[in-house]
């Protein structure tokens, strides 16, 4: 799932989370994120908090994102008329990935939807929206949807993430199945006796779980889990290096309204029937371009040497002409360099392509890669 928009600089009152107490206690450095109070690194700090998530088990706060439910006659048809997703044909308990469209096709927010049943014991579609764009996309929906859904939302909630390879062997500790929770899945289940709904799912490219609970409780699960020698509480700078280096998408960079699934190389989250039939907004535009290809495509870049390419540096081809620009940058503490993503003209996006990077006014060398940087280990049974 992505993560949100760039760093709040308003110096309008920040919200808080339920787990505000519990950052401030863990000495955390806090930042304005998407009209949150949030906690950007730990006293361990960024490398090593990245380093620990990918060795052992990592606990994020994630309770600014938006939670809703979508209930009615058929929450999964209704919801298909915004979003690209094979959604009607998901089964209970099950989790995808998808994006809310505009009329061109380009990617106004992108969503985790979840059918419920009796695993979830509800009857309805369990929605997680980006932080700083959960009140368009609700409000998006309500006002399109009037009369066909009913928009819940979720203000008494949290929501924390538990990610890396240990993730599975920790919450197991408190309710053991969730040891063997299909990739991509969902369940109600109580973790010492606190009422949860448990996903298998992350922002990392690693196994986790994703744990909405109820807000008087989370400080205390956030304890429990804590209290594992396996389990460091990381922040959004960690959490940013961890997507970037798996090749996840962040919202508002990687993808906006500009873009399209298509560029984007997120066609695999539209199931074929979706292609076929259409039925979403920009459908039209979507499958033209599935049938004739893209102007340009999303990639991976490892920049030659240690210094990073930040966002909005101009990509080059080999003779000095512009052909894209760096979405996304940063080191890769995991890969031990620079790691970026950007979108370049389809003739240059092939995998070993060398290229030039604009930085401050010089070409400085660099290669077009296969994403993720890493390899991703969700959990697969």
């Amino acid at each position: 799932m992505s993560a949100d928009t760039a760093e709040t600089t308003e110096t309008t009152t920040l919200l808080k989370t339920p787990l505000h107490a519990l950052h401030r206690r863990l000495g955390a450095k806090m930042a304005g994120f998407a009209g949150y109070d949030m906690p950007i690194q730990y006293p361990l700090g960024i490398l090593k908090e990245h380093l620990h998530t990918r060795s052992a088990a990592g606990l994020f706060d994630v309770s600014h994102m938006g939670q809703a439910w979508l209930t009615g006659g058929d929450p999964a048809a209704a919801l298909e008329t915004l979003v690209p997703g094979e959604l009607q044909a998901l089964p209970p308990g099950r989790q995808r990935y998808t994006q809310f469209l505009n009329e061109n096709g380009g990617i106004l927010d992108d969503l985790m939807v979840t059918r419920a049943g009796d695993p979830l014991d509800h009857d309805g579609l369990f929605l997680v929206v980006n932080a700083a764009c959960k009140e368009q996309d609700f409000n998006h929906i309500e006002s399109r949807l009037a009369g066909s859904a009913t928009l819940e939302r979720i203000t008494d909630r949290a929501l924390i993430a538990l990610q890396g390879p240990q993730a599975a062997a920790v919450l197991s500790t408190l309710a053991e199945p969730v040891g063997t929770m299909p990739f991509m899945s969902m369940t109600r289940i109580a973790l010492a006796d606190i009422d949860c709904l448990v996903s298998r799912s992350g922002y990392t490219g690693e196994d986790g779980y994703e744990i909405s609970c109820p807000a008087d409780a989370a400080e205390a699960l956030a304890d429990m889990l804590l209290a594992h020698e396996a389990v460091e509480p990381i922040g959004l700078g960690a959490r940013d290096s961890l997507r970037l280096e798996s090749g996840l998408c962040l919202y508002g960079h990687d993808i906006d309204e500009t873009t399209t699934p298509v560029e984007g190389g997120l066609l695999w989250s539209i199931g074929k029937r979706r292609r076929a039939e259409g039925g979403f907004p920009g459908a039209a535009q979507v499958q033209a371009q599935i049938a004739g290809g893209v102007s340009r495509k999303r990639v991976g870049i490892r920049p030659e040497g240690r210094a990073p390419a930040r966002e909005g540096v101009e990509i080059l081809s080999a003779d000095g002409e512009k052909i894209g620009v760096i979405t996304s940058g940063g080191f890769g503490p995991t890969v031990g360099g620079p790691v970026a993503m950007g979108y370049v003209a389809t003739a240059h996006a092939a995998a070993d392509t060398p290229v030039s990077l604009l930085i401050r006014g010089k070409a400085m060398p660099a290669t077009v890669c296969k994403l993720p940087f890493i390899e991703q280990r969700y959990y697969r049974g």
